[in-house]
């Protein structure tokens, strides 16, 4: 537990610095070499085997080479062991790095730059940008970062408490092949399949998790904890994914805004259904609000699953 607390620190002091060697990296190199190695066009049962094979490959290869220098690490050096394990332990979070990226949309929107706040918001979301409203790039923004409370904070934390740094490595792999190939268009509808697959299988229970940890963090910064809990029970499903909707839903309640709706993506118009009522209109703050409810549903996120793991081990 010690050393989820220390990476969990890690990631709020440090982020996501340029230039350091992230394993997500490394996970996405690997995966980008693979996808060039094993895709052939127009061959759909070979882009499924090949699919499978790939998240087979990745996953394994995440969770081995986690593991063992882990190990490694702890044979040479049980305090080596610990700061290889915190540093591992502090890449397969984001909390800080959401906070960077979706902070430098909510800047050049406050400076009047609508195309640099597009620019900005392509680095963090797969729609099409560029010819977003501000209301848009605000919305858009706000889902990200609702979502990735999941995804990029709350399930990490549940595979780091149940399995381990590898198990939480392991669930970074698949998040990223998710992102990478896990869309469905006309070359990754049968190659990415697998990955969008298990995606959707590990991510089940963050988030739904994540809803919990939303709602009861919004009442310490001042949003609506129980409208956070209805709209998740009436809208998570409002989405083409089994998991996303969820936190998003919870955003929206808890800050009384509309998301979902119609996106760009690959040039084509792909139509989601709203979440959330539409009780105030999307404005720039709002990008600001989402950030510090993610900072507390985090914190709300490790001193909870940090209270369950104790007592589990008392008990």
């Amino acid at each position: 537990m010690t050393i989820i607390i220390t990476g969990y620190i890690l990631d709020l002091i440090f982020g996501d610095p340029q230039g350091y060697p992230h394993p997500v990296r490394y996970i996405g190199a690997l995966i980008s070499l693979m996808e060039r190695k094993l895709y052939k066009e127009n061959n759909r049962i070979h882009q499924l085997a090949a699919g499978v094979f790939l998240v087979l490959l990745v996953l394994a290869a995440s969770y081995t080479i986690t593991r063992y220098s882990i190990q490694l690490a702890y044979y040479l050096s049980p305090t080596l062991g610990f700061i290889i394990s915190a540093i591992l332990a502090y890449t397969v979070l984001a909390t800080r790095c959401l906070d960077t990226e979706s902070r430098r949309v909510y800047k050049r929107l406050v400076d009047n730059d609508l195309q640099g706040a597009r620019k900005a918001l392509s680095y963090i979301v797969s729609r099409d940008t560029a010819e977003l409203t501000e209301a848009e790039v605000v919305r858009a923004a706000v889902e990200t970062v609702g979502e990735n409370i999941s995804d990029g904070i709350i399930a990490p934390l549940f595979f780091l408490f149940i399995g381990g740094v590898p198990a939480a490595m392991a669930y970074k792999a698949i998040n990223t092949m998710d992102s990478m190939v896990g869309y469905r268009n006309d070359r990754y509808e049968y190659f990415g399949k697998a990955a969008a697959y298990l995606d959707d299988v590990v991510n089940f229970i963050p988030a739904r998790i994540s809803v919990i940890f939303i709602g009861l963090a919004s009442g310490f910064v001042g949003k609506k904890s129980l409208n956070a809990f209805r709209i998740a029970l009436r809208d998570g499903r409002n989405h083409k994914s089994p998991n996303s909707g969820y936190p998003e839903a919870a955003v929206a309640g808890a800050l009384d805004i509309q998301l979902g709706g119609t996106n760009k993506y690959f040039g084509k118009d792909v139509h989601k259904p709203t979440i959330g009522d539409a009780t105030m209109a999307l404005e720039k703050k709002h990008i600001i609000d989402v950030i510090k409810l993610m900072y507390a549903a985090s914190l709300t996120g490790i001193i909870i699953f940090s209270i369950i793991s104790y007592t589990a081990g008392v008990l």
